[in-house]
């Protein structure tokens, strides 16, 4: 049983799921559905609006240039405060505090599907980033915590894994088809459903689980780490619109920067640190995590060039253009499914660095599409590499939290689910002008995916130097 009696309680009617013989019983496989429900449900509503944008500035006065905070009020919260967040959870009880963040995230999508005004609705997505914020880390601790360390974890992080990218996939999707058939209101509305559907089957089949030691929370390291985070945030998602000579832009991006820097020297002198720094050390923690931001940062940054690419210089439809990363999300389920086998066999830390690699090798095929055609080609090297992304998503999930005490899986998975969320965050803003910048998109689009290969490349060389690639564990 992964959950241990000295590090965490369990009620009478919340007891850890049973598992023998590396077999997942049906309570289990209840548990992991919550869990895995939840993560696919934040996933969803980071795309799903993507699509709808364009009929809700309109629908509620959003100029174009405001559009972008429809997704920068979203990405801030829920970035920013996850490392606080997993922290809180491990001292107070993680599934307390998942519950209150499904109950949040629910409260905060019907008010985003009732917005009145811009105001209203923006007020929502931050309440949803916020709700997001407390659902990722305590889920994933949740997870590592119920299902132990070997085969079960193994499978458990592939299933979520897969619906993590599928999540994303599935959004840029269904949010057309329900934007043309429904309204935009339509895809907040299913994310308030979907909150209130797991937030009935959680409270009965999740177990509590909590540190032993209660130590004070690290308040300093909780300010500096998340304003940090925020600003950090806001600079990045805020630069592909304003660019980096923006003053606004530069002085986020260094009041980031210098925070975050603070945040290290302010944990290294903390009786209680929000982040210990001997976990950074661990070359699992820290090398797992720089595959983890790479592999984030640049599929998402793939998706969004080629989603221009094939509908601004191909003239593709939204609804072909949708089929294609159907074809995608499909990949990703093929590889949610043989991850865990492929770990099995080969270990966490040779697969991550082959799926990087093969990402990179996948993204320097894409530069063979054309001006005129290439949709074929895009479609199986897109959807080839996102079989290698799924593959880097679950390894690198597998050795961050690898040998991790359970009282740390908060501090483990936080850092895990902040990569995430930043990777997201950052890919687009980052390289993505690139591609919105140039005379001509089509050569930025092929700018973007030589860079972003380039360091998928370099990444996979580093990482496995830093892990030792020739270790199987």
């Amino acid at each position: 049983m992964a959950i241990d009696t000295q590090t965490t309680t369990t009620g009478p009617h919340t007891a850890a799921p049973s598992m023998e013989n590396d077999r997942l019983s049906g309570r289990a496989r209840l548990v992991l559905f919550v869990l895995c429900a939840a993560q696919f449900m934040v996933a969803l509503d980071f795309s799903v609006l993507n699509v709808a944008l364009p009929v809700l500035g309109e629908d509620l006065g959003l100029s174009r240039s405001a559009l972008q905070w429809a997704i920068t009020a979203f990405a801030l919260p829920s970035g920013g405060f996850l490392l606080l967040f997993g922290r809180i959870a491990d001292l107070y009880g993680r599934k307390k505090l998942f519950l209150t963040g499904l109950a949040l995230f629910g409260a905060a999508s019907l008010l985003a599907t009732l917005a009145w005004d811009p105001a209203s609705f923006l007020t929502g997505r931050a309440l949803q980033g916020l709700g997001a914020a407390v659902i990722v880390p305590t889920g994933m601790s949740l997870l590592t915590t119920t299902f132990p360390e070997g085969p079960l974890r193994d499978r458990a992080l592939g299933i979520s894994g897969t619906l993590l990218s599928l999540g994303f996939t599935v959004g840029m999707v269904l949010g057309g088809v329900m934007t043309d058939t429904l309204g935009w209101r339509s895809t907040m509305g299913l994310l308030a459903v979907a909150s209130v559907i797991v937030l009935v089957m959680a409270p009965g089949l999740l177990p509590e689980s909590r540190t032993a030691q209660r130590p004070r929370l690290d308040v300093p390291g909780a300010v500096t780490v998340t304003v940090g985070l925020l600003a950090l945030i806001y600079a990045l998602s805020t630069a592909a619109g304003r660019g980096f000579g923006d003053a606004d832009v530069r002085g986020t991006l260094v009041l980031g920067l210098v925070l975050l820097a603070a945040f290290v020297v302010v944990e290294s002198k903390s009786p209680a640190p929000l982040v210990s720094l001997p976990m950074l050390k661990r070359r699992t923690v820290a090398w797992g995590n720089v595959g983890g931001l790479v592999t984030f940062s640049m599929m998402s940054t793939v998706v969004f060039v080629l989603t221009l690419y094939l509908q601004e210089t191909l003239e593709l439809s939204s609804f072909l253009t949708g089929l294609v990363f159907g074809v995608q999300g499909l990949a990703s389920v093929v590889a949610g499914s043989y991850a865990p086998k492929v770990i099995g066999r080969f270990g966490a830390r040779r697969t991550l660095v082959g799926s990087l690699l093969g990402q990179g090798l996948l993204g320097l095929a894409l530069l063979g599409v054309g001006a005129q055609s290439g949709a074929l080609l895009a479609t199986v090297a897109v959807s080839l590499a996102s079989m290698c992304h799924l593959g880097a998503i679950i390894s690198y999930g597998v050795v961050v939290t690898s040998g991790v005490p359970d009282e740390q899986q908060g501090l483990a998975t936080g850092l895990v689910t902040t990569t995430q969320q930043v990777g997201i965050t950052i890919g687009i803003p980052l390289l993505g002008v690139l591609a919105t910048t140039r005379a001509s998109l089509f050569d930025g689009v092929r700018t973007v995916l030589t860079v972003d290969a380039v360091i998928v490349l370099a990444a996979a060389a580093l990482v496995g130097f830093g892990l030792g690639f020739r270790r199987k564990a």
